[in-house]
């Protein structure tokens, strides 16, 4: 059987494949700190879990919904954003999707034509130019450094710009470094494209996730306070912890919104019925309390990665202010990052992922820690970690 040049140019996904080992160690009796995947260990609200036995129990029939998502959980994302950000935006701008991945793929569609070069910073998360690629994008991968947050910045967009160059996608905060694009240097990377005719993809995945804004002391900002015309993706995975559920959404344009319903009639027809319901109990009071205490929560496992990887001599570049994520420089230890994850995984039975996954520049000496797993496994994580590298 052929299998398409498409397919055969897609990189197995590192934190994937280090979890496919720590499943085999685990199934031969080790008991593996599991330090490689973005997923909360929280789980979704009370409120949601609760809703959904409501669900199940109620209702012999869950059919499709529209394929723009239930009315409801659009109005309910809308009013989301003006509470949550001051930003006041139509739920008819809301796309409900199967996951913040079939956000992606919508927008994928809707904007590449094979050949248009796409920015995206090095290092990122690899499914977001794996998506572009796939619909023949070329993707231009922008080094980033400390200095820049490991981030995007005007500069380095304007220094790659080139002709050909028809978007630039940014997610802020950053998987794998944590890190985000401050507000006004996203609203002149923003403008300095939008001038330039092209369009914006912003990942604010971890946008709710992010630490406050130091000069207000306000929630971080959305993408859509500076730029309307940008294109935003989200998730319920994140923030709500609703990983398993496959549940995200987009913010796009009036005039994409017809573009999106089409293309998701096609590929997957609508999100989860029983999801899109009980991601409605997100919205109260009690589930928004809850997920700010969550917060907190990482918070406080953050300080204690951070102080830990101090005392084990391995330092973080950039301080994280969102998401889950520490991104750690590991040269120190004369192994490249390949190396060290699949030792720290054999030896110490500690799970992380290789910076290979997310680019190139700096790959071979950067590795991602997830503080996404209890306090438990992260003291043991780190304490195994010690004691392995002596």
């Amino acid at each position: 059987m052929k299998v398409s040049q498409r397919a055969q140019a897609i990189t197995p996904f590192l934190a994937m494949e280090f979890g496919k080992h720590a499943a085999a160690l685990e199934a031969a009796g080790h008991r593996v700190i599991r330090l490689n995947l973005g997923e909360p260990d929280f789980g979704a609200p009370p409120a949601v879990r609760a809703e959904l036995q409501r669900i199940m129990a109620h209702n012999t029939a869950l059919p499709y919904t529209s394929a723009l998502g239930l009315p409801a959980l659009r109005e309910a994302i809308a009013g989301f954003y003006q509470r949550a950000h001051g930003v006041s935006i139509s739920p008819e701008r809301v796309v409900v999707t199967a996951g913040a991945s079939a956000a992606l793929l919508l927008l994928t569609a809707a904007l590449v034509d094979p050949g248009d070069e796409v920015l995206v910073g090095d290092p990122s998360y690899p499914c977001n130019r794996q998506f572009l690629s796939g619909f023949g994008a070329d993707v231009r991968l922008v080094p980033t450094n400390a200095a820049s947050r490991f981030q995007l910045d005007l500069p380095a967009v304007q220094h790659h710009w080139s002709e050909r160059t028809r978007g630039l996608m940014i997610a802020t905060p950053s998987n794998p470094t944590g890190t985000s694009v401050p507000p006004a240097e996203l609203a002149a990377i923003c403008q300095w494209a939008e001038a330039h005719q092209a369009w914006r993809i912003v990942d604010e995945i971890y946008l709710n996730l992010s630490d406050a804004d130091a000069a207000s002391g306000q929630a971080a900002q959305t993408v859509l306070a500076s730029d309307p015309g940008a294109c935003v993706i989200n998730s319920f995975s994140k923030y709500f912890g609703m990983t398993g559920w496959r549940l995200g959404w987009a913010v796009v344009p009036d005039a994409l919104v017809p573009v999106m319903e089409r293309l998701a009639q096609n590929y997957y027809i609508c999100a989860p019925t029983p999801a899109q319901m009980a991601a409605l109990a997100c919205f109260t009071p009690e589930s928004i309390a809850e997920c700010e205490a969550r917060k907190q929560e990482l918070a406080e496992r953050r300080a204690l990665v951070l102080q830990g990887l101090e005392d084990i001599g391995l330092p973080v570049p950039v301080r994280p202010d969102g998401a889950f994520y520490v991104y750690i420089d590991v040269s120190s230890t004369g192994m490249d990052a390949m190396r060290f994850c699949q030792r720290a995984l054999d030896e110490a039975h500690v799970a992380l992922t290789p910076g290979h996954d997310f680019g190139v520049t700096g790959a071979a000496r950067h590795v991602r820690l997830s503080y996404a797993a209890s306090k438990e496994d992260l003291q043991e994580g780190l304490a195994r970690l010690k004691k392995w590298i002596g």
